[in-house]
């Protein structure tokens, strides 16, 4: 398969539920318009044109430019808080779920570096009621990463004296992937997702015992 369609069928798994398929293409179409131009310098007949459609057309899905970084913002920022609860939530150390957490939305975000960067980065221009949802569910990541931290603190695991601050600093450079990875780049999204866990690992001050992943497993 080559790369070209290959980046179409992540694509549409990353877009599966945006409905009908005239809407999931201007999805996907602004997010590489976002991520190219910006989203101020983005027109929604950029967005038309490169989604194979009328301007007229983009009307009848999404009524705003806005809209359609509303919608995008919400697909990621839903996906990004799935990824951080299913670690949370799931069982072992605190050693254990932060690695896995951290490995996991590393990883998302080398995968899908474009969409990430415009979720991330163009947050600022959606308007304040979106924006207030939308910073409700990076609220809620941050707490179940918080709430991880905390955990392995409390047990002895970590050394970890500010978690807020530990906290912030592991979601930024998780996030921090997307804008400067490449599919052409010397690591492949699983390897940047373990290079992050080990690091993160290190930060908090993880023993070397618990912080080796088991046998057989990827770290």
């Amino acid at each position: 398969m080559g790369a070209a369609a290959e980046r179409a069928e992540e694509e549409n798994e990353e877009w599966a539920g945006v409905t009908p398929d005239a809407a999931r293409r201007l999805v996907s179409a602004a997010v590489e318009a976002f991520a190219e131009r910006g989203y101020h310098a983005t027109t929604t007949r950029d967005i038309a044109g490169r989604a194979g459609m009328s301007p007229a057309a983009l009307y009848i899905h999404y009524k705003t430019k806005e809209e359609l970084l509303y919608r995008i913002s919400g697909i990621g920022h839903e996906k990004a808080l799935r990824i951080m609860g299913a670690a949370a939530e799931a069982e072992g150390s605190a050693t254990e779920r932060l690695r896995d957490a951290v490995r996991t939305f590393a990883r998302w975000h080398a995968e899908h570096h474009t969409t990430a960067r415009v979720i991330q980065y163009e947050l600022q221009a959606l308007g304040p009621e979106h924006y207030t949802e939308i910073t409700g569910l990076r609220r809620r990541t941050d707490r179940l990463l918080r709430q991880i931290i905390q955990d392995g603190a409390d047990s002895g695991e970590f050394r970890a004296d500010d978690v807020p601050g530990t906290t912030l600093a592991v979601l930024s450079l998780c996030v921090d992937v997307a804008r400067w990875f490449t599919a052409d780049g010397p690591r492949t999204p699983d390897e940047v997702g373990t290079l992050y866990a080990d690091l993160v690992l290190r930060m908090v001050g993880a023993p070397a015992d618990r912080a080796r992943p088991p046998e057989g497993q990827a770290g």
